[in-house]
């Protein structure tokens, strides 16, 4: 008998200090993470990202104008390199 009442006073204890403890800090950290997903792009994050963008956009005009002036030198480089 001594037995059972020191698990079902552990299970107990163990209950109530997830309940008071750990349950709310779990629910707190929960829904802090979804209303930061939730929340979406900084005003920084989303000038780094235009400028990416832009970044980007740039360096894709530069490939053009390369391929465009191997096409015109080499007209076979494609054949080379594929």
């Amino acid at each position: 008998m001594g037995m059972e009442v020191g698990f079902f006073e552990l299970m107990t204890v163990s209950v109530v200090f997830f309940t008071i403890f750990i349950a709310p800090i779990w629910i707190i950290m929960h829904y802090l993470s979804k209303r930061k997903i939730n929340k979406g792009l900084s005003s920084d994050e989303l000038a780094q990202l235009n400028s990416l963008s832009a970044h980007a956009e740039k360096l894709a005009s530069r490939i053009k104008t390369l391929e465009a002036i191997l096409d015109a030198e080499s007209p076979k480089w494609r054949q080379l390199h594929d």
